[in-house]
């Protein structure tokens, strides 16, 4: 089974020969490995690279264990270097490897050689690309399978596709299991065992429990504004434990580092600025943040929400809550209201607004989703998405309605 990754084979096929190392992060699981070992591995062939230009060590494979030792790594690799032509080097796992960031450091004072690694485990997050590298580094995020991937590679009609997905997410080795036990207790595991004790071990957290207690807090309430002061209070109503703001604004910036979460803060759309705190969160995989809650929490909206933001960041914008002020009269009295738009999507000069909405199905629904929109006074493209399976329907104001699955099975779907 090939599941096509096209957003990130031309990412790297764009940054091919760039002069940055490319660090491919991205939650354990979610394919950094097959991305580079199989998909780029056969662009490169095809284009005519001869199989001895490409140099690929996986890292985290016993039989390559002498070569974690850094002088032994540069020797093997300057070992295969015969000619001037281009040398493609291809690292998995690169936090087995001793002193990495020396040895990467290295490799670029080599003029024939692009070089490529992945990192996903507790040594080697999001910031160590920008502290280690210092601008010599060039990020590639992989996320977990959008829709649209994991239907092309499922094996089912559509609807049982989504089935799926809704509930068990994106992780690609989801696809290979039979059974709704399987996937459940897979993603169990996988958060419990690796992803949280990643952090645990990482950053040396002596209180495991109240990671997992704020973690199970914000797989509750995805898609809520919160902050710090409210979780500290949600600990202490909910938990009756005392746990400093400090702590959890730690143990948050620990889940967005390891890929398990995203934070979508709010942003002014008149005033033009951001407001900050309170914010939202999202999981980068719903499958997992179901498994986290053991999958009592299904509730469509919310997981809606949370796969649509997904989306747009799987396509590359930006995404924040937008806030809009209105001023209402009267009576002779002038009052000002503010309003929530889900998500404003940012990617260089385009811009987004959408609103997740299960159903727009009378009148008072969908003047009450549009409302926020409406109030908004520019001219960019305004999205309603909803659970139901329209094609594309738009109105009088140039709102356009469009239905979840379209929505995500369509790549130009924003366009549209």
């Amino acid at each position: 089974m090939e599941i096509k990754r096209d957003i990130y084979l031309d990412k790297l096929i764009r940054k091919e020969q760039n002069g940055l190392i490319k660090v491919v992060t991205g939650i354990r699981r979610c394919g950094k490995s097959y991305l580079l070992f199989r998909l780029f591995h056969d662009y490169l062939l095809e284009k005519g690279i001869p199989q001895n230009h490409i140099i690929e060590v996986a890292l985290d494979d016993r039989s390559n264990k002498e070569l974690r030792n850094p002088d032994k790594m540069l020797a093997f690799v300057k070992g295969q270097i015969k000619d001037n032509d281009t040398y493609y080097i291809i690292l998995d796992e690169v936090q087995y490897l001793d002193e990495f960031e020396d040895v990467l450091n290295s490799f670029l004072h080599i003029h024939n050689a692009d070089v490529y690694v992945t990192g996903s485990n507790s040594k080697f997050l999001s910031s160590d690309v920008i502290t280690q590298f210092r601008g010599r580094g060039d990020e590639i995020h992989v996320y977990p399978l959008s829709f649209r991937e994991f239907n092309s590679a499922f094996d089912g009609s559509p609807d049982e596709a989504w089935d799926d997905y809704f509930n068990y997410g994106g992780l690609p080795l989801i696809l290979s299991m039979a059974t709704a036990e399987d996937k459940a207790e897979y993603l169990s595991n996988l958060f419990q065992k690796v992803y949280l004790s990643d952090i645990v071990e990482r950053h040396k957290v002596r209180n495991k429990e109240e990671l997992e207690e704020l973690t199970d807090i914000l797989a509750s309430a995805i898609g809520s504004l919160t902050n710090q002061t409210k979780l500290t209070k949600t600990f202490k109503s909910v938990k009756n434990k005392n746990v400093s703001d400090k702590t959890v604004k730690t143990y948050i910036d620990y889940l967005i580092d390891a890929f398990l979460i995203s934070k979508a803060v709010r942003f002014d759309i008149k005033g033009r600025k951001y407001i900050g705190s309170p914010a939202k969160y999202y999981f980068e995989d719903v499958g997992l943040r179901n498994a986290r809650l053991n999958f009592r929490q299904t509730e469509e909206n919310h997981i809606m929400e949370n796969i649509i933001y997904n989306e747009l960041r799987i396509r590359g914008y930006r995404v924040d809550v937008g806030i809009v002020e209105h001023v209402e009269s009267n009576t002779g009295k002038r009052s000002r209201k503010q309003f929530e738009v889900d998500f404003v999507a940012t990617r260089g000069s385009e811009k987004f607004y959408l609103q997740s909405a299960f159903s727009v199905s009378d009148n008072q629904k969908k003047a009450q989703e549009q409302r926020s929109l409406l109030c908004i006074p520019d001219s960019f493209k305004k999205i309603i998405v909803v659970s139901d399976n329209i094609r594309v329907r738009r109105d009088e104001n140039g709102i356009m309605t469009i239905g979840l699955r379209n929505f995500l099975l369509d790549e130009n779907s924003l366009r549209l």
